[in-house]
């Protein structure tokens, strides 16, 4: 251990609770927690992770809000949703650090396919010529799934409020829904899109990476007042994490490892491969990890333009509250991880609107396609 960490987990800075309970569901991008566990990068940070498997993001919310769970891999939109009091009670929360960029999927079904829709222009095409009830899946009414795949839909002039009916299912049910014919597409991450395209009963319609490029992904997260309680649990857990992601991302060897690691019954329980040139990230040189304003930010625009949120809510003041910039800074630090020089970040997506966190209320408003 170097002179830096030490200095972190020892005296006043030592962790106040050295056993950690993190949820996480059954999905790849749950990889570097269950490694920062595995390979003890918890323990170089004075703490001990204890992993939950959990089965749904509902079950993930109510834990974290009972204190059942100190942590978890959890929904950026979720995370946000309880904050705002319209994903479950109002409830302060804190977002340590993103986990992943990339590594989710809109899947529509094979049947659709044999119709011609296999992307959101020929879906679009077989909705107006074909009327009938559309039933598309996502993971959590304000989660991110569900905001990709509105975004998307939208985004093909497919009004995702008027023209199709939307569900939440936990993402490992995701597959026999589809294969029983319940619904006609979902997006959820990986590994569920592509068990549906290997077991012949789906498309990829998209992944997620290409309605936004290097979007965030699942975050970690807990409650405002575990944050406030403790923070140098809270900062070790970050670096624990930030070190399982800058191992991941260095060969293709470990992710492999990693992969081979979460098949087993008890993490993930489905075999895995990996396929996408521009796919899951878990560190890339800090870049995945911090927890942009901006993108705390996108989530409450598309709550805002769905007509979850009735008002607009003072965005910047609510992202650089549930954000904890201030915590991830000490991690980066304790672990030398690059810092960007801004806590915005400026994106182009799929329908070529750019996102840079400036002028919420306006962008929310922007789209022609809204509640």
């Amino acid at each position: 251990m170097s002179d830096n960490m030490s200095a972190w987990v020892a005296g006043s800075d030592r962790p106040e609770k050295q056993v950690v309970r993190i949820g996480f569901l059954p999905l790849t991008d749950c990889g570097s927690l269950i490694m920062a566990s595995l390979l003890g990068f918890d323990e170089q940070f004075g703490i001990k992770i204890e992993l939950s498997r959990e089965a749904s993001w509902a079950s993930v919310r109510d834990k974290l809000g009972s204190g059942e769970l100190d942590a978890a891999h959890v929904l950026y939109g979720l995370m946000y949703g309880v904050q705002m009091g319209i994903g479950g009670q109002a409830r302060g929360m804190a977002v340590l650090m993103n986990l992943n960029h990339n590594g989710q999927a809109v899947t529509l079904s094979s049947s659709l396919a044999q119709q011609g829709a296999i992307d959101g222009t020929s879906l679009a095409g077989v909705i107006r010529s074909t009327p009938r009830p559309y039933t598309f899946a996502h993971t959590f009414p304000t989660g991110t799934h569900a905001m990709y795949l509105h975004y998307w839909l939208a985004a093909h002039g497919i009004d995702p409020l008027r023209e199709v009916r939307m569900v939440t299912v936990p993402p490992p049910q995701m597959v026999d829904n589809l294969r029983a014919g319940r619904m006609d597409g979902y997006c959820v991450g990986e590994p569920w899109g592509m068990t549906a395209v290997h077991d012949g009963i789906g498309v990829t319609a998209a992944t997620t990476q290409d309605i936004w490029p290097d979007h965030p992904g699942k975050v970690l997260g807990t409650t405002a007042d575990f944050a406030d309680k403790y923070p140098n649990t809270c900062r070790a857990l970050i670096a624990a994490v930030l070190e399982a992601g800058r191992w991941l991302d260095a060969s293709v060897e470990n992710k492999k490892t990693m992969l081979k690691t979460i098949s087993q019954p008890h993490y993930v329980k489905t075999a895995q491969a990996w396929e996408d040139q521009h796919g899951l990230q878990f560190y890339n040189s800090g870049a995945v990890n911090f927890p942009y304003l901006s993108d705390g930010m996108w989530f409450m625009t598309q709550h805002r333009r769905w007509g979850l949120l009735k008002d607009d809510p003072g965005y910047l003041a609510v992202a650089s509250k549930v954000n904890r910039i201030d915590l991830y800074k000490q991690a980066a630090e304790m672990t030398a991880t690059p810092l960007p020089s801004d806590v915005l970040r400026s994106s182009t997506l799929i329908d070529g609107v750019v996102w840079d966190g400036t002028e919420p209320e306006r962008y929310a408003a922007s789209f022609a396609i809204r509640k």
